[in-house]
């Protein structure tokens, strides 16, 4: 209980402010929710989608996992993105990766970490991210640029290679032949600068294109 104290004298806090800046704030957030986006992020700490994007409750459907993977045998993952499409009916999608992101450095260095010879469900996701990211991998340790450079380099490569999977699944190919207006954006964050950049999009008309 020690831990949960403070988060709990916080969240009282918290909600006592915001029912006295707007009394009728609880209520509204209270009604079936309508958001307009599905975010797709890392689960680092330090990377709070409703926070970054200054987003109200309501606002962002969000899907958190290492490294934001999209992975056609994850059952979380597209179960999340089946709901967006099909019940919430969002119009956006956006795949944030981060510079720094633990996830991406662990596939490079995966090799030389005990994680390597484990049967776990971390390493197998790990592997999949190497797997995934090899031709960049190979690129990260043969480039002549400074390492923060490659290592940021990298994090975009795997922002691209997440949202090429992601405009390939079902629910996404689906939502465009029927024609949905479905926008979907790759971006990155920068964790010191405080700032989102946008590496990719696509729409229903260039997915049909």
């Amino acid at each position: 209980m020690t831990a949960l104290i403070p988060l709990l004298a916080r969240n009282r806090s918290w909600a006592l402010k915001q029912s006295q800046s707007d009394p009728g704030y609880f209520e509204q957030t209270a009604q079936p929710q309508q958001p307009h986006t599905l975010w797709i992020g890392c689960s680092d700490s330090r990377v709070p989608a409703e926070v970054l994007t200054g987003a109200h409750p309501g606002e962002l459907f969000v899907h958190r996992n290492i490294a934001n993977m999209v992975l056609d045998a994850d059952d979380n993952f597209q179960s999340v993105l089946q709901y967006a499409l099909e019940y919430l009916k969002v119009s956006n999608i956006v795949l944030c990766g981060h510079y720094g992101c633990g996830g991406v450095q662990a596939a490079v260095a995966l090799p030389d970490m005990p994680l390597a010879e484990q049967d776990n469900a971390l390493s197998r996701r790990i592997h999949q991210l190497r797997s995934a990211l090899h031709p960049h991998i190979d690129d990260f340790h043969t480039g002549t640029g400074e390492e923060p450079e490659r290592q940021n380099q990298l994090v975009e490569a795997n922002v691209l290679t997440q949202f090429s999977h992601l405009i390939a699944t079902a629910p996404v190919q689906q939502a465009w032949e029927n024609g949905v207006s479905l926008h979907v954006y790759g971006c990155v964050y920068d964790l010191h600068s405080g700032h989102l950049k946008e590496l990719v999009q696509q729409s229903a008309v260039e997915a049909v294109s």
